[in-house]
């Protein structure tokens, strides 16, 4: 198992109330799967997914990637951890206006210390992988929805992670767009053997995975 989660709870405070987001969840995820996370707005998937991958801190239970216990890494290290072997899609894509998309790419690596040659070295492979080098040199206000979420889809892809986490990744993009964005990560999946973990509210989404986990109430209901 690439992902482990044993009875993972987490709660916040929202002024006086307590709001217990995840009750005692527990799941497996294979190396090389693609896992659909599903569930009405508020139900907790994206608690889930930050959880997992170290974004977010649990109260109790436990999280093993690749077989190491989140738990006992500092925030630090998990940080560190994220970088070697994590990659994240957004629905709002994250990427810096003033800069190109070689640029929105290689950046991750040139503030964690990678050579300015090596990193726009790697930063074209990855465009080149998601089929955008043409516009490389463009700016995200000069690209379409769905070529800026090929350049976030290039820039989680830089340290060849293990795990690619994608929060809602066809949200903001038509019908068209996002069946072209998930035919990608579909061939990236069958190509590179990498683990993606899905959140959607999309069920012709969640339908291309091999697997969906539904969620109610910060509970799993079905992991099949």
């Amino acid at each position: 198992m690439i992902v482990t989660a044993q009875h993972v709870c987490r709660s916040y405070r929202s002024g006086t109330l307590r709001v217990d987001a995840l009750k005692d969840v527990s799941l497996e995820i294979v190396k090389g799967e693609m896992v659909a996370i599903m569930g009405p707005s508020g139900c907790g998937k994206t608690t889930l997914l930050n959880c997992l991958s170290g974004l977010d801190s649990i109260d109790a239970g436990d999280i093993f990637i690749r077989g190491d216990n989140l738990r006992d890494l500092s925030d630090k290290e998990r940080t560190s951890y994220r970088a070697r072997h994590m990659g994240f899609i957004f629905q709002d894509f994250n990427l810096l206006p003033v800069l190109s998309a070689v640029e929105n790419v290689e950046f991750p690596m040139l503030i964690t210390g990678v050579p300015a040659q090596k990193a726009r070295k790697r930063a074209l492979e990855v465009l080149d992988l998601v089929g955008l080098i043409p516009r490389a040199r463009h700016r995200p206000a000069e690209l379409s929805g769905g070529q800026r979420q090929r350049v976030t889809i290039a820039r989680a892809l830089t340290n060849e992670p293990d795990i690619v986490w994608a929060d809602e990744p066809t949200g903001n993009l038509d019908s068209d767009t996002a069946q072209e964005i998930m035919d990608l990560l579909l061939h990236l999946n069958r190509a590179h053997q990498q683990t993606f973990v899905i959140v959607t509210h999309a069920q012709d989404i969640g339908d291309l995975a091999h697997r969906i986990i539904r969620m109610r109430n910060g509970t799993i209901v079905t992991a099949a």
